[in-house]
């Protein structure tokens, strides 16, 4: 890459139904190459998921109105255009059954809330 090429802007999907933890999230990652869709609840993570739009991540609450994190996760991995897209799923639920469930149904990743929201980054990053 010469010196002045821009690295390529990544797409990020995120759900979660705190919108100050989505905001935080957005705000951090667009520090980088991310362009970053923020959605409030499982069911419209899964209208953009089932769509065509270039989706390079996901990032998921758990516990979140209409489906759950574990349950996007698990018809993502069902769609053809999506089986492969890389999934961090994030919760205030630490449990070891939730995680052992989301790295089960093809979870990339787990996070615990709180989080550091740089270490999210960092973990994105590296995905790439």
């Amino acid at each position: 890459m010469t010196p002045d090429a821009q690295p390529r802007t990544r797409n990020v999907l995120v759900a979660d139904d705190e919108p100050h933890i989505g905001r935080i999230i957005q705000l951090k990652l667009e520090q980088g190459p991310y362009h970053v869709t923020l959605v409030p609840d499982g069911r419209e993570a899964l209208e953009h998921l089932r769509g065509a739009e270039p989706i390079d991540v996901v990032l998921l609450d758990i516990m979140m109105p209409y489906a759950s994190g574990l349950e996007v996760l698990q018809e993502l991995r069902e769609l053809p255009h999506r089986r492969d897209t890389p999934v961090i799923i994030l919760t205030a639920k630490g449990q070891e059954s939730d995680r052992a469930q989301a790295l089960e149904l093809g979870a990339t990743d787990f996070f615990t809330k709180p989080f550091s929201p740089k270490k999210l980054l960092a973990r994105v990053d590296e995905l790439f």
